[in-house]
């Protein structure tokens, strides 16, 4: 038995899930026509790189013990806002001013609910997210799809650059792995956040400040939420609002429990985003080549999703503690 640990200890579920994602990239290469075709790897990875910034900013909030059923909404509308303003004649530089202080105020509004008002994260985001997209929609903007203006020729020259030969919204992935890798195993706020995903109580009991911690994850989730929405846009050159309805959110809370982040709280981190989203971005690439209607598309998430939360049940048990914060 003693011998078969180091083996067991290799095979964790983000080995798994990168061994699977190999597989599948393999299966596809041999199966489908174009699927290792140049443009099409691009479009791998571009969906990838929007699918894991949000994924990354949700990760942050369920290793705190939460989760934030309200980024796409934020990123739709805070995105679409910030192209309504530059149709309006304003500057990139105020735009963004002020849609960067919207973002921190839905996120903290998020924050404020479940730190201070006890709301259940999964009820005070579902809440927010329906709310927040239903004001803005009807009261503020005029058409369901924003486009980028001809004035604003900064957006438009960043969703043609390059660097080193990849796109900005790739790179941007790149970067928001490498900071909240960084920030999450080496900031003494990272550190706390897994203390108090891990034991909420006790956390609380050394004097760490648990509420403004919950805040400040939801706010980073928001304003993460606010940069992928960028990202998209600059790469389509438009925002289109009905990614409210899509299966977006669930693609991302797939993302990051079949990664391996436990909703239990406490365990995982960027490295989980970043398998557990080219796992999918695989998936869903190759099922739109096959065609496949929407509707099996998304029975195949919905058994994959189903399948990783018993898994993440079996792996990361819950306890008393989670029923306190965070419960979904």
């Amino acid at each position: 038995m003693p011998a078969s640990r180091p083996l067991f200890r290799i095979f964790t579920q983000e080995t798994i899930v990168l061994l699977m994602a190999v597989v599948l990239f393999v299966g596809f290469a041999v199966a489908l026509d174009g699927f290792t075709a140049p443009a099409n790897l691009l479009n791998i990875v571009r969906s990838v790189s929007v699918l894991g910034i949000l994924a990354a900013g949700m990760g942050i909030v369920v290793i705190g013990r939460g989760i934030d059923l309200s980024m796409v909404s934020i990123m739709v509308v805070t995105v679409a806002i910030q192209l309504q303003l530059l149709q309006a004649g304003w500057s990139l530089w105020s735009a963004s001013a002020l849609v960067a202080a919207i973002t921190i105020g839905l996120g903290a509004m998020n924050g404020f609910m479940v730190a201070y008002a006890g709301v259940s994260a999964l009820f005070a985001t579902l809440a927010s997210s329906a709310f927040v997209f239903g004001f803005v929609r009807s009261q503020i903007l005029s058409q369901d799809v924003i486009y980028i203006p001809e004035t604003a020729e900064t957006l438009l020259w960043l969703g043609k650059a390059r660097i080193l030969g990849l796109p900005l919204d790739v790179v941007v992935f790149l970067a928001v792995v490498a900071v909240a890798l960084v920030l999450l195993r080496w900031s003494r706020p990272g550190r706390f956040l897994y203390l108090m995903g891990d034991n909420f109580q006790a956390a609380r009991t050394m004097g760490i400040p648990v509420r403004p911690l919950i805040v400040a994850s939801f706010v980073a989730s928001a304003l993460l939420a606010w940069l992928a929405g960028m990202a998209s846009a600059v790469s389509l050159q438009s925002m289109n609002t009905r990614l409210v309805n899509s299966a977006l959110l669930y693609d991302v809370v797939l993302v990051v429990v079949i990664g391996g982040i436990g909703l239990s709280g406490g365990k995982g981190g960027m490295r989980n985003v970043v398998v557990g989203a080219l796992l999918i971005g695989i998936l869903l690439n190759g099922m739109t080549i096959l065609n496949l209607p929407n509707i099996h598309q998304n029975l195949i998430k919905a058994l994959i999703l189903l399948g990783a939360i018993i898994l993440d049940g079996q792996l990361n048990p819950r306890d008393e503690q989670t029923s306190q914060q965070g419960d979904i």
